[in-house]
């Protein structure tokens, strides 16, 4: 069990994930006390690598996380498996609870847990995520090229799915499912690149040996296809943060629940920041690393700002210690 600092960290941060680990990074080789916690359960934990990140492409994710937390733990920063249950504001900080009953006092909170996919209710759809069922074209589009891809349809966002992926095959099915009657516009534009629309609900996924080979539909139709493809509801992982108001709200684009925050990442609660798929639902693994940096490198400014102001009070009150005269 890891031992916590008594006196709490300067940084707690809540997830540990490609944001959280790379705002830790920064945060430690700042020279600032970090926790970092997590739960263990990475969104990609299904997929076999993580692609389009750049010296790094084709890494398995648990590997990626394995390198960024020794990273952190170099630096001195701590890093916790478990699980935060809430977190209140205590005086000009903030305590955190942990699952296991444990607390930890933390100067600053930066989020980065991340967020659920909500697929639609289809018999044996989950089992293929990551795997033969996906969502992100620059993630996979390139493993599942020319092959026969099938987009089921699960929200206003579908059909922009469906033409991205139409990129990397000329063989692309739209069951409409559960999204929303096209438009004159959609239609023109599906049928322009060649998309065929199949109206009527998926009732399930047909699989042998292991491989998608298809979908059967509520009439009884089947339709062959190797892969499919599906744009899931995204909601940020915030339910710990409600004792201190702050919970995720539904995003513009209809794609979900996520942080409002500002571009450094501050949020509406003063001390708490976020950073990576928690605040930006469709950023992929180089972008919520780079967002945990660049909302780390602000909290220091911050705590830097703030250090200032008490070290010019201090010197004003004539409670500094007298700086030694050079020579």
């Amino acid at each position: 069990m890891t031992e916590l600092r008594e006196d709490g960290y300067e940084v707690v941060v809540i997830g540990g994930g490609a944001a959280g680990l790379s705002g830790a990074l920064m945060l430690a080789r700042a020279r600032r006390s970090v926790l970092v916690v997590d739960g263990g359960n990475p969104r990609n934990a299904p997929a076999e690598g993580v692609h389009a990140l750049l010296a790094l492409d084709g890494v398995p994710p648990a590997e990626l996380l394995a390198r960024g937390r020794d990273e952190v733990h170099r630096y001195g920063g701590h890093l916790l498996t478990g699980e935060v249950e809430a977190v209140r504001r205590d005086g000009d900080g903030f305590d955190v609870t942990l699952a296991d009953g444990r607390r930890v006092r933390a100067g600053q909170i930066l989020v980065a847990t991340g967020l659920v996919d909500e697929l639609p209710e289809v018999p044996g759809l989950r089992e293929r995520w990551g795997r033969d069922l996906v969502h992100c074209p620059y993630c996979h589009g390139w493993e599942v090229r020319d092959r026969p891809i099938g987009v089921i349809g699960s929200g206003p966002m579908s059909v922009h799915q469906t033409l991205l992926f139409r990129q990397w095959s000329d063989d692309v099915v739209l069951f409409r499912h559960a999204a929303p009657p096209l438009t004159d516009e959609q239609a023109e534009q599906l049928a322009a690149r060649g998309v065929p629309v199949v109206e009527g609900e998926v009732a399930a996924v047909e699989v042998v040996g292991d491989r998608l080979t298809g979908v059967r539909l509520r009439d009884g139709r089947t339709v062959a296809r190797e892969v499919l493809t599906v744009a899931p509801r995204m909601v940020a992982r915030t339910g710990f943060l409600a004792a201190l108001g702050l919970r995720a709200v539904p995003h513009e684009s209809g794609s979900g629940e996520y942080v409002p925050a500002d571009p450094a990442g501050r949020t509406d609660v003063p001390g708490v920041w976020v950073a990576g798929n928690v605040t930006d639902l469709s950023a992929q693994v180089g972008a919520a690393a780079a967002t945990g940096a660049r909302t780390a490198a602000m909290i220091n400014a911050d705590l830097v700002a703030a250090e200032t102001r008490a070290a010019v009070e201090a010197r004003r009150r004539g409670d500094r210690p007298r700086e030694k005269a050079l020579t």
